[in-house]
Order: structure tokens, then C-alpha cells, then sequence
């Protein structure tokens, strides 16, 4: 590795996406990653790569999917409402089996909401948010120095599985500043060879790429087809980490920046006695159920802390099927869990008792709008 270097997050996920050979960046401009583009705008050139802001969102990951057809790396990024606009070239990029990278740095919502951190984008990345029976592999990093590994991980396993990965950050791991170290730039990337892509050789077979098959059998095959993939990268992709696990009685459950908040709570509340961990799940999906098996038989229960109003507690719930309790703490719309009251909620449920997200809301003292 290289000396570590003070950058922004969205800079330094730009500068991980060219160093692992991303070439063609296609954007909108949206706050609070602005900084991606706008890097990509000065750096792409001088690596001989193509920088292109669209006119709409729309139209930006439309040219993900012809860039990527030709056989690119290719990256494009956003916030929540556009990654909102996207979601049927998202789709079409599924359907299609077409390898990119999409960044999404989180903001609150719905609608236009504000330009604070928020994790409200959970159901729509690991869910998907557009149409037909498809999914994104979705990691969700922690750190900057993480969100940079996983940004050449990524771009592998998009090519690996011919499908579209997405790096799920937010507003506060973008705007953030911390050392980031890269590997030396000593060889080439070399990407793999994609004999199924649209390079113009007249020399080989035409290829042809669509998502529209309109025989029903063909149309069935293609989606079992996709199915069996998935299942492959559910074998191969799942990614946590476990702090803890020998001896916790209880576990947090946290991805992204909130889990650093956990860890600082974990570190207050163990000094004092108590037997407490963090499950992390790093992929979002496939959702790293196997985790939770490694704890679960002598965990008492898990409190899931999120900046929404409680998406990802629902994996939680599958993966632990209901053989311990699993609460849930989360604030909304740009505000960030202070670490007085995860480390309250937990003692709460430490101590049996499991209030409403509502009746906890009003107990901290929100203020209705």
C-alpha cells in the first residue's frame, strides 16, 4: 500500500473507481455527492478515461448501459431522489446482465427530504426499486479506507456475475475527511475478457444486448437463469463482521457509519461490565445471514440502530427467525443517532423492556413537525 493521504469520501471513491480501471463516468449533479463527479470531471481525462454529465438522470444511466454493453467500466453516482430517477435503467442493466458500479450517497427523504445522512435508501438498493423479479449486490462501507477496498471489489463482481453492484454510502461517509491509503500503481488493471459485449469487431459473431424477450418461455428461462446466479453470489458474497462474538450476551446490529457509533457505545458499556457486540453486516445483499448463526444460540437478543425508521431490522428479524428478541432504534431525515441514546435503548432492552419506536421517539424528545 501506498502512504495514506487525507481525502474527502466521495474523492476518495472516485479515485479507488479509476485505479480500478473504471474509464467512463456518466452523472447528474445532486447533493451530498457532488464532489464525485466533480473529481471524475478533472481526473478521467488525464487517465484517458470519459467524463459525460447528462442532462437528467435519466438519461445518465442510459449511457451506463451503453457503455457498459461495450464493454467499460463504467460508474456512475447519486443521491436518493436520483437514484429514484434511475430505476428503470437499473433495471434494464439487470435484465440485460450488465456489469456497473453504482454509488449512492443516502440523504433523508422521502421526496426531496434534506441533504443530511440518512440509511432510508436500504429497501430500495437491496429490495429493488425497480420493476421485475431481479437484485443488486449492495455494500454498504463503514469507513472511507472500506469504501475504497470495496470500490475494486466491486467492479470484480460486477464483472465476475455480469451485474450491476452498488456501493451504499451516505451523506456523512461523502462529506467526511480520513487517511485513505491505495495500492501502488505498479501493473495495468487487466480486465477480463467480455466476449459477450458490443465492440464493433467484424471479425467474431455479432452480439446482441436487450432486456426485451417477448416469447413467455424465453422470458422464463432468462429469469430462472438470473435466479441461479443470484443464488451463486449468495454462496460467495456475503460479507460481516463480528466484534465480540465470543462472549456477548448482546448484540447491536448496524451497517455504515452508524456501526462506528455502535462501537464507540460498546466500548463505554463493556469498560463497565456489560457483555455487549456488534454484528456489521458489510453486504447488504445477499444479507450475510450466516453471521447471526455464529451468535445467535448464546445471544440474548439484538438491538438493530439505523438511520431510517427500520428497514434493515427486517433481515435482522429473518436471519435470527425468531429465536431471540430483535428491537430496533433509528432516527430519520439527516438526524444521527447520538450515542446517549442508542446506549439507553440498549440498556432498555438489556433490561426487558421494549417500547415503540413512537413512545422512544417522544421520550428523547423529538419534536413533531
Amino acid at each position: 500500500m501506498a502512504e495514506s493521504i487525507l481525502m474527502k469520501g466521495n474523492e476518495a471513491l472516485a479515485e479507488a473507481a479509476i485505479r480500478a480501471g473504471c474509464r467512463y463516468y456518466f452523472g447528474y449533479p445532486i447533493t451530498p455527492q457532488n464532489e464525485i463527479s466533480e473529481y471524475m470531471a478533472r481526473r478521467l481525462p488525464e487517465e484517458g478515461g470519459v467524463f459525460l454529465q447528462a442532462e437528467s438522470e435519466v438519461s445518465a444511466i442510459n449511457m451506463v448501459y451503453g457503455a457498459a454493453g461495450a464493454g467499460g467500466r463504467v460508474l456512475i453516482s447519486s443521491s436518493s431522489p436520483g437514484i429514484s430517477l434511475m430505476q428503470e435503467g437499473i433495471s434494464y442493466l439487470a435484465g440485460s446482465e450488465l456489469p456497473c458500479v453504482i454509488i449512492n450517497m443516502a440523504r433523508g427523504g422521502p421526496g426531496l427530504g434534506g441533504i443530511q445522512p440518512s440509511q432510508s435508501d436500504y429497501f430500495q438498493a437491496t429490495k429493488g426499486g425497480g420493476h421485475g423479479d431481479y437484485r443488486l449486490v449492495v455494500y454498504g462501507p463503514a469507513t472511507i479506507q472500506e469504501g475504497c477496498d470495496l470500490m475494486a471489489h466491486a467492479f470484480e463482481v460486477a464483472d465476475k456475475f455480469r451485474n450491476p453492484v452498488v456501493i451504499l454510502g451516505d451523506g456523512m461517509i461523502g462529506q467526511m475527511m480520513e487517511p485513505v491509503a491505495f495500492p501502488d500503481r505498479t501493473e495495468k488493471v487487466e480486465l477480463p475478457e467480455k466476449p459477450w459485449a458490443t465492440t464493433g469487431n467484424a471479425g467474431r459473431k455479432s452480439n446482441l444486448i436487450s432486456s426485451i424477450l417477448l416469447d413467455p418461455e424465453q422470458l422464463d428461462a432468462h429469469n430462472w437463469q438470473m435466479q441461479a446466479k443470484y443464488r451463486e453470489i449468495e454462496r460467495t458474497e456475503k460479507r460481516a463482521q463480528v466484534l465480540y462474538g465470543d462472549d456477548s450476551e448482546w448484540f447491536f446490529v448496524a451497517y455504515g457509519t452508524v456501526a462506528r457509533i455502535c462501537q464507540s457505545v460498546i466500548a463505554r458499556m463493556r469498560r463497565e461490565g456489560a457483555k455487549v457486540g456488534l454484528v456489521r453486516p458489510i453486504s447488504l445483499w445477499p444479507f450475510p445471514d450466516n453471521a447471526f448463526e455464529e451468535v445467535v444460540a448464546r445471544a440474548k437478543g439484538f438491538l438493530c440502530v439505523e438511520m431510517s425508521t427500520g428497514q434493515m431490522v427486517e433481515d435482522v428479524r429473518l436471519a435470527v427467525a425468531g429465536r431471540r428478541p430483535v428491537c430496533f432504534y433509528g432516527r430519520t431525515g439527516g438526524a444521527v443517532p447520538h450515542p446517549r441514546n442508542v446506549e439507553r435503548r440498549m440498556r432498555e432492552m438489556m433490561e426487558g423492556k421494549t417500547p415503540s419506536v413512537t413512545d422512544y421517539y417522544e421520550k428523547i424528545g423529538g419534536v413533531r413537525a
